[in-house]
């Protein structure tokens, strides 16, 4: 190297110092983040466009896409770099529901609260004909089975000791009656299933179809807090660290499954002339819940007919006039759905704030674009990527020196299941176990994903010491209520994009936040509107996100990881029934997994600390041949 060029980089180098002596303290920016949040806030305006205007945002619908065409010309506008999207593979066709109408014209009129169930098709014009209800003979449920998981990433946490007390009492003298008996359920054979059908084949042709008993949806006598008390976010918890390690394959269960009398019966009604098939939505209050891809009308072995989910209220009073007084009741219906095979590649949107020194390591930020069709989506998650915005919206306008680069990314796919991130992960940074150079480059990645509450925790993936810095930052919000970080060991994917890093091994940091009303009301439900997301804490959850930034991105090193010696295993094939592949096309996107055959072994709990280059390559054990003598 020559003198010369040796003076050249000194120079270069001597001219960074001044930008990063002068970055200042984190109680000086946390003091002028939130003056900035609270005199020129963008953040409910973003969240209107996002919802009111161009909500719902279904995967691979047009109304998604538009959002996503709104938030990249914004943020150029407001002074981003590299704004763009991303494609992924998602394999299947968009959908989106245009017109809906459904009344009941006799014996009584009453406009119907519905909504139409996604990727189903519509009525091709308005239909009208009598409601017919069919109650299919139903399998016992599945070991574990109940009502408080909500599906595929629910949240909802088991009631207290004193909870339960109270729904036993709910203090009416005397207690109230038993609750009278109900039949059980017993394995449906194919016999069993033939029978019921032939007896019902000659009601069906020309009818509305109400599939199921009317659900009657207890009273709750225990109303949810919206805030978690103090003494409850003490306890550690690190719940947005993915789920447990998948225990043995459960054994199949006797008979037919749920899935497969429902596929058989739809083809039934589908095949003998039925109009639309209606479901009771099984929640109070108006309340309809919608969170079916309902095979994305793609699977031959249960093919779909145009399906409404129906309020429970108008459910119940036309189930009880037609099987209690065996009047006919006649609906009018008009569903006006479209598919869109354009839809099959779907994006994320991904902009960047450029760093200096260290511009080539980058700190992430985001929340999921996508949502379910009932609503706008507002709360899930709308929300999350507003702060993400937001956050760097602020460190931008107050120009604030950040040596690594910022990143937010607003996924698609979320709600289908983690798809847009897993994709966006696998493209960039690969695994642990199968790094790609940007893997040792990624310092973190921060999710919001639970509703309309700031954070009130955070779990980190990593070591202990990958928690303690990212609490470097968030500690500075113990007056906005902020308890503790704690680390997290697992490697599976589920409930958000958080995990999908974890899986990877690299850093996600996902926010806990209090429940308001998310799991009662607004949860993949008719409810999530703009109306519902509660201003101060998306505020205040911005301010947070955007400390937490600046920090990671300004500081020496990079957040630790797990060694490749006590890196824990991401998570082991599935078998049997789980691992069946379904009929039909499938979205090529799936979290990193072990190879098939491959016992790891044991992980310290936590794990040991190692800056990124020591934390991979990780290698497992190499599959055991079966014995040939067996």
């Amino acid at each position: 190297m020559t003198r010369r060029l040796i003076h050249t980089i000194a120079a270069g180098f001597l001219m960074v110092l001044p930008a990063m002596a002068q970055a200042p303290a984190l109680p000086d920016v946390n003091t002028q983040l939130r003056a900035q949040e609270t005199k020129a806030s963008q953040l409910m305006w973003w969240l209107h466009e996002v919802t009111d205007v161009y909500g719902p945002r279904l995967t691979g619908s047009p109304g998604l896409r538009a959002a996503q065409d709104f938030a990249v010309a914004q943020m150029k506008k407001w002074g981003f770099s590299n704004v763009h999207l991303e494609a992924w593979n998602f394999n299947h066709p968009g959908w989106q529901n245009w017109e809906l109408d459904a009344n009941t014209v006799s014996p009584f009129q009453q406009p119907l609260n519905v909504r139409a169930v996604s990727w189903t098709p519509g009525t091709n014009g308005p239909v009208q004909g009598p409601v017919v209800v069919i109650e299919p003979p139903q399998p016992p449920p599945p070991a574990g089975f109940g009502r408080g998981g909500a599906g595929f990433g629910g949240r909802t946490e088991g009631p207290t000791p004193e909870q339960l007390a109270a729904i036993q009492n709910p203090g009416t003298a005397p207690p109230p009656m038993p609750a009278a008996k109900t039949n059980e359920n017993k394995p449906v054979s194919q016999a069993d299933l033939d029978a019921y059908l032939k007896s019902i084949k000659d009601k069906v042709r020309g009818a509305i179809i109400f599939y199921g008993p009317h659900v009657e949806v207890p009273e709750n006598f225990v109303l949810a807090s919206l805030r978690r008390s103090d003494e409850s976010w003490a306890q550690p918890a690190g719940r947005r660290g993915g789920f447990p390690q998948r225990g043995p394959t459960a054994t199949p269960p006797e008979g037919l499954t749920a899935a497969e009398i429902t596929g058989q019966v739809n083809k039934f009604l589908i095949d003998n002339g039925a109009l639309v098939k209606v479901i009771d939505s099984g929640r109070p209050y108006g309340i309809i819940l919608q969170q079916s891809t309902a095979g994305y009308n793609e699977n031959p072995n249960s093919p779909n007919l145009p399906t409404l989910v129906m309020g429970n209220e108008d459910y119940g009073r036309i189930y009880r006039t037609t099987t209690i007084d065996h009047i006919a009741v006649t609906l009018h219906i008009n569903i006006k759905n479209q598919f869109y095979p354009e839809g099959r590649t779907v994006y994320n949107v991904v902009g960047e704030l450029p760093g200096t020194d260290k511009a080539d390591e980058v700190v992430m930020a985001g929340g999921h674009f996508d949502s379910w069709n009932p609503a706008t989506g507002a709360t899930d998650n709308a929300a999350g990527g507003s702060v993400a915005v937001e956050a760097l919206g602020l460190i931008q306008s107050l120009k604030l020196p950040h040596r690594r680069t910022l990143r937010v990314a607003l996924w698609s796919g979320e709600e289908e299941g983690l798809y847009g991130s897993i994709a966006y992960v696998a493209q960039h940074f690969g695994s642990a176990e199968n790094p790609k150079p940007e893997w040792f480059k990624l310092d973190a990645y921060l999710n919001l994903d639970d509703g309309t509450g700031k954070p009130r925790g955070a779990s980190v993936f990593g070591p202990p010491e990958a928690a303690a810095m990212v609490a470097t930052s968030m500690d500075n919000f113990k007056d906005w209520g902020f308890n503790s970080v704690n680390p997290t060991v697992g490697r599976q994917t589920g409930g958000t994009d958080s995990t999908s890093f974890n899986n990877a091994g690299l850093p996600g940091v996902g926010y806990s936040q209090d429940p308001f009303d998310y799991n009662s009301y607004t949860h993949h439900t008719s409810f999530d509107t703009y109306e519902r997301i509660y201003e101060p804490d998306m505020r205040e959850a911005a301010v947070e996100e955007a400390l937490t930034l600046y920090s990671l991105a300004n500081a020496d090193q990079m957040v630790p990881r797990c060694s490749a010696a006590t890196m824990p295993p991401p998570p082991t094939p599935r078998s049997g029934a789980a691992a069946a592949r379904p009929s039909g096309p499938v979205t090529p996107v799936q979290e990193f997994m072990l190879p098939a055959g491959v016992t790891p072994p044991e992980r310290p709990n936590p794990c040991t600390a190692a800056p990124p280059a020591q934390a991979a390559p990780v290698s497992w054990p190499a599959a055991t041949a079966p014995d040939k003598g067996q």
